[in-house]
């Protein structure tokens, strides 16, 4: 949601005037306020200790961790760059705006350095006379989300956000979730012999699907295996209509306006896990 609208919501609904304390009026934030209380959130590391409390708050209602982990990675666009070549050089060398723009504070103030572009694989297959046609790569400018759900509830445990261009298995130590069971669902990206070492090390189960033998046909055994872990994983997968990516992009729209990684860790974060709590709670007061 964005911050405009959540100004209107406020002043247009009653029971977002009473959920924040607000009395018929009262003054409300309008939209800038909305923005700098999240910047100030992020800068001081108060976001990650609320999103601690909030997980502290879901073992203590018995939402405890302990089917498993499932990790995954999704594509969250943001506007894109109109940058000349020096610019992007400037850019991949890690300088920052203020470095190469400055002349001009105010154009500075609008470029995000943190973002990268990427290209996604992937859509809906296509056939041609009965075969699969090779699959489109898009390029994408934004950010990428990591996560990691327990497998049972589908609330998200540990995250992390990094540029689209950052590959999915590095990240697989950073999004492990503490306090969880042992087995540890993911796709091929995430299967590499470092990360099955660093797993087994841990006395962590790895449940990641295995890749196809180069030049070779995949086993019946290996192929049966990869699609009941993929029955697993569909609860997360952004390919799925139904995982947590695909709720996020339909409910919520995720596209990243804001400028830099960490206000875009906060739009990310401050997604996740508040509407799957509801929704629980709700399904549990009608049984």
């Amino acid at each position: 949601m964005t911050d405009d609208r959540m100004e209107y919501m406020i002043r247009d609904r009653l029971n977002w005037m009473r959920f924040l304390g607000f009395a018929l009026g009262d003054r409300t934030p309008d939209e800038n306020t909305i923005r700098h209380f999240r910047n100030r959130m992020t800068e001081t590391g108060t976001l990650k200790r609320v999103m601690k409390a909030f997980d502290w708050q879901l073992h203590k209602k018995g939402y405890n961790p302990m089917s498993g982990q499932i990790i995954d990675a999704s594509l969250a666009p943001a506007p894109k760059q109109r940058n000349t070549d020096d610019e992007r050089q400037a850019i991949k060398d890690g300088k920052s705006a203020q470095d190469i723009w400055p002349d001009d504070p105010a154009k500075a103030a609008q470029k995000d350095t943190d973002a990268r572009w990427t290209l996604k694989i992937g859509g809906k297959v296509r056939y041609k006379d009965g075969k699969p046609l090779p699959m489109i790569a898009l390029p994408v400018f934004g950010y990428k989300s990591h996560i990691s759900i327990d497998r049972l509830y589908g609330f998200i445990r540990a995250g992390e956000v990094t540029s689209a261009a950052h590959a999915d298995g590095c990240m697989l130590r950073h999004v492990i979730a503490e306090n969880s069971s042992s087995e540890v669902w993911a796709d091929t990206a995430y299967r590499s012999r470092t990360n099955e070492t660093w797993l087994a090390d841990r006395m962590l189960t790895s449940r990641i699907n295995r890749r196809k033998p180069k030049r070779k046909p995949m086993t019946r055994a290996t192929a049966r295996a990869n699609a009941a872990k993929s029955a697993i994983r569909a609860r997360i997968d952004p390919s799925t209509g139904s995982g947590v990516f695909a709720h996020q992009k339909n409910r919520f729209g995720l596209f990243i306006r804001a400028i830099g990684i960490k206000r875009a860790e906060a739009k990310l974060t401050l997604a996740n896990n508040f509407d799957r709590l509801i929704f629980h709670e709700r399904r549990a007061a009608t049984v």
